[in-house]
């Protein structure tokens, strides 16, 4: 199930989603997403379905982090990016295809741990991972060309625009029950947000676990 012929279907369907970057198709095969579920249910692992990584916390299905990452990657510099919620690392992985160093932080210890060992074992070297809390953003590793929130803030957190470089994105969910998919550009006319699509997260949490 985690065959040539599995990832193709996989890219296929992501084709008729609506995802053209062929640069993130092509990432999207390459990127082992059953590394990063338990080996009880790596053969869903390319279903466009997100999955249990334990601590309450799921993998985002194949299409929203195809979704996001073709966002991200529009961005004129791609030096920086910080992404809110590292969970298992699998978008922190893909992210790390395009951008110079990825800054992530998770709030979980246990999750940041195995993301840590998991990276390390599969070679993913530019990743600057931190076990801390995300809703402030990193101040340290400011101004980024691309900040990507992997939760649904209860509200825009505007506060994280002062994080990003002129130019830059920041690719968020937000809400509670109903979430839905957002992007602010930090222009030289200011911060101008799109309304893209409903979509579906975990919450996003202040504090550490």
């Amino acid at each position: 199930m985690t065959s040539a012929r599995t990832r193709t279907r996989m890219i296929e369907r992501l084709k008729s989603q609506g995802i053209v970057s062929s640069e993130v198709l092509g990432i999207m095969g390459e990127v082992p997403r059953h590394a990063f579920v338990d080996e009880a249910i790596s053969h869903k692992a390319y279903d466009d379905m997100s999955l249990p990584i334990g601590h309450g916390q799921t993998i985002s299905q194949p299409y929203i982090v195809a979704r996001m990452t073709e966002l991200a990657i529009g961005v004129a510099q791609r030096e920086r990016v910080l992404e809110i919620g590292t969970g298992c690392g699998y978008q922190t992985t893909v992210l790390a295809q395009f951008f110079k160093t990825v800054y992530s932080i998770e709030r979980i210890g246990g999750l940041a741990k195995q993301a840590r060992e998991r990276l390390s074992t599969l070679g993913v070297l530019n990743t600057r991972l931190r076990h801390g809390d995300g809703s402030r953003g990193l101040p340290d590793g400011a101004p980024y060309d691309v900040i990507m929130l992997t939760a649904a803030a209860p509200v825009v957190p505007e506060a994280l625009i002062a994080q990003l470089k002129p130019g830059g994105r920041m690719i968020f969910p937000v809400g509670g029950e109903i979430q839905e998919l957002r992007m602010i550009e930090l222009t030289t006319d200011g911060p101008v947000e799109q309304r893209l699509e409903k979509v579906r997260f975990v919450p996003l949490l202040p504090g550490m676990a």
